[in-house]
């Protein structure tokens, strides 16, 4: 389950892919690493960094100064540059002047290992004139420098880049593995992890946050508490509700996800298909609402909900997503939004 020198969990297709590389001489200058948000790309990325600078037989090795280093992001020739998040920005962008940074970065000398490895992480993020000036590096890449970029959509991202860069899509863990990584490794309760795999759906970054983070884990209670509390509210309440919903920009891709699981959890109910709800710990509130709401109202109030991402990430203006979706949750019997 776990490769003992790169410590990652699942994956094993992709680390062998690399290894080879290494073992070869051909890794390329350049390399995407693709997949689901919170599914192990950060990761892997830190861990070909391990690998490339590794002077152990057995790299990486993850003792030597420069495994040590890495894993405490202080070594000098390997960045991982991200964007920068801000409230009046929907998700912070990876900016010019950062990539001219890098450029800076990898236009100097390794001074301890052979080479320097750049890791730009959700490359998704980066602006236009971003992506064009790091197109030049990939052009023409210094000998001495490894670039690893990082995306969970990297179908928006420019082809010309995809096109210099060896592709690496990672796909969902099963989850089993992330359930026997939670308790061996994480010493998470058998409860824990059978809860957080299944929320998961795949994603062992996700899993790994909610577990470690109690922060992160009130977040998700408080978010699913107020899917349910929301279809009982006055119309100037889900109105008010929207309105400050979309002025916290990180709050909203996780709401929405929250939400999402929710609905198709008591769509699930009501289609006689209780084992494969996600939300395993709320099982008697699932249960009142599949009695409460018509299937067909929430499947038709789903579809809504799992377009909405792709519309935020279109730059749709989110006070009016939200006020549309809260204005079409499905009503219970007997229920008006205006009383």
């Amino acid at each position: 389950m776990i490769s003992t020198n790169w410590s990652i969990v699942g994956h094993e297709w992709a680390v062998q892919l690399l290894q080879s590389s290494l073992d070869t001489g051909r890794l390329p200058h350049a390399l995407l690493i693709a997949g689901d948000s919170q599914v192990g790309k950060r990761t892997l990325a830190l861990a070909l960094a391990s690998a490339i600078n590794c002077g152990q037989p057995d790299r990486p090795c993850g003792r030597c100064r420069s495994c040590s280093m890495i894993a405490h992001g202080t070594h000098p020739d390997v960045r991982l540059v991200e964007a920068e998040s801000g409230e009046r920005s929907r998700e912070g962008a990876l900016k010019i002047e950062q990539i001219r940074d890098v450029q800076r970065f990898a236009s100097l000398a390794p001074m301890e290992s052979p080479f320097k490895v750049i890791i730009l992480r959700e490359f998704e993020r980066a602006t236009l004139p971003a992506a064009n000036a790091l197109l030049k590096t990939l052009e023409e890449p210094p000998p001495q420098v490894r670039l690893v970029l990082t995306s969970a959509r990297p179908d928006s991202l420019l082809p010309t880049i995809v096109s210099r860069c060896q592709t690496i899509q990672l796909r969902p863990l099963p989850l089993a593995q992330i359930r026997e990584a939670l308790v061996e490794r994480w010493l998470a309760s058998q409860q824990q992890a059978d809860l957080l795999a299944r929320l998961s759906q795949g994603r062992i970054g996700w899993a790994i946050q909610r577990l470690t983070d109690g922060e992160v884990w009130e977040d998700r209670t408080r978010r699913l508490v107020e899917a349910r509390r929301l279809p009982g509210q006055t119309a100037v309440d889900r109105l008010a509700y929207a309105e400050a919903l979309s002025r916290k920009a990180s709050d909203l891709q996780p709401t929405l996800a929250a939400w999402t699981s929710w609905w198709r959890d008591v769509l699930l109910v009501q289609h006689g298909c209780a084992a494969h709800v996600t939300n395993i710990d709320l099982v008697t509130e699932i249960d009142m609402a599949a009695r409460q709401y018509s299937a067909a109202e929430v499947r038709r109030f789903l579809a809504r909900l799992e377009q909405a991402p792709e519309q935020i990430n279109r730059n749709v203006n989110s006070r009016l997503l939200l006020e549309t979706l809260l204005l079409h949750l499905p009503a219970s019997a007997g229920q008006s939004i205006h009383s």
